[in-house]
């Protein structure tokens, strides 16, 4: 083939990789791959949240340790030590918590960054046409990486302490994709609303500083269980993080955690349920965004 006709197959199949379609219907019709094709937007603004975060604080990433951290040693005082609450087996109860602070941690900063991300980007989507979706998509992404920088307080705890993990450490990342998936439908119903409704910037640390007492952070499922039965544990379990959180708990502490699989499916059902309903409202309201932002 001359250079010439293989210049000419490259542009044609450059052009139709880059091809402007205005057709009535074509956005609905092709949401989900466009999404696809914008894949790297979610990582570009992700890598500028992450960038932005950090560039001008004294501390940069310290600042994803520091907040767990505080967190942890507030509850291993006041429920370890003055309230006498127990921890799982063998397991240091600063451990205990600790396994549970830092997936409680994701999904809260997640659901708060998420809730202002299209509010606060909202000179991109009133100009430039792409899935709505990636920009709290973004978010949960940057919120993840702080996760990621706060696992080095657990392996501090653990050293501290001698405790080892067994096995079941290798099943983190399962419990890890379990709390993004529990984060990304609220998260995702939330930031439409707050689109509409700018009070719920008011209302969310509200219903996050309630909800870390109503998700077993400083103390265990089993306590429900000891404290009020089955039935009102099956109750409690309807809370998603409750199934995310034992998980973390039975994936770290090992042996003594006990792995309360009806809990557990119970949390994943209405995690999905979250999904459906909030990516449903989402893909409802997307089309005001640019007006109403």
């Amino acid at each position: 083939m001359s250079s010439a006709a293989s210049h000419s197959v490259l542009t044609s199949e450059s052009a139709q990789d880059f091809d402007l379609w205005i057709e009535a219907g074509h956005t609905e019709k092709h949401y989900w791959r466009d999404l696809w094709r914008y894949r790297e937007l979610l990582f570009i603004l992700a890598w500028r949240d992450v960038a932005v975060r950090y560039k001008q604080t004294v501390a940069g990433a310290a600042w994803a340790l520091v907040q767990p951290l505080v967190s942890i040693l507030i509850m291993t005082v006041i429920f370890g030590k003055a309230a006498g609450l127990p921890s799982l087996g063998a397991a240091p109860y600063a451990i205990m918590v600790c396994a549970a602070m830092l997936p409680w941690q994701f999904f809260s900063n997640a659901v708060s960054t998420a809730s202002q991300s299209l509010v606060n980007n909202a000179n991109m989507i009133s100009k430039v046409y792409f899935p709505r979706l990636i920009v709290p998509a973004s978010s949960i992404f940057v919120s993840l990486v702080d996760f990621m920088i706060s696992l080095a307080i657990l392996a501090g705890l653990m050293t501290w302490y001698q405790f080892w993990p067994t096995w079941r450490i290798i099943t983190l990342p399962l419990f890890i994709a379990l709390a993004i998936f529990a984060a990304l439908g609220p998260g995702l119903l939330i930031t439409a609303l707050s689109v509409r409704y700018r009070d719920f910037r008011f209302i969310i640390p509200f219903i996050v500083q309630f909800g870390m007492f109503v998700s077993p952070v400083g103390y265990s499922s089993e306590l429900i269980r000891q404290k009020f039965g089955e039935g009102w544990l099956l109750v409690y379990s309807l809370n998603p993080l409750v199934g995310v959180i034992e998980g973390f708990r039975w994936a770290i502490i090992g042996g003594d955690a006990r792995f309360f699989s009806l809990g557990t499916c119970l949390s994943l059902v209405v995690a999905a349920v979250f999904f459906v309903v909030g990516i449903s409202y989402f893909r409802k309201t997307e089309r005001s965004f640019a007006d109403i932002v």
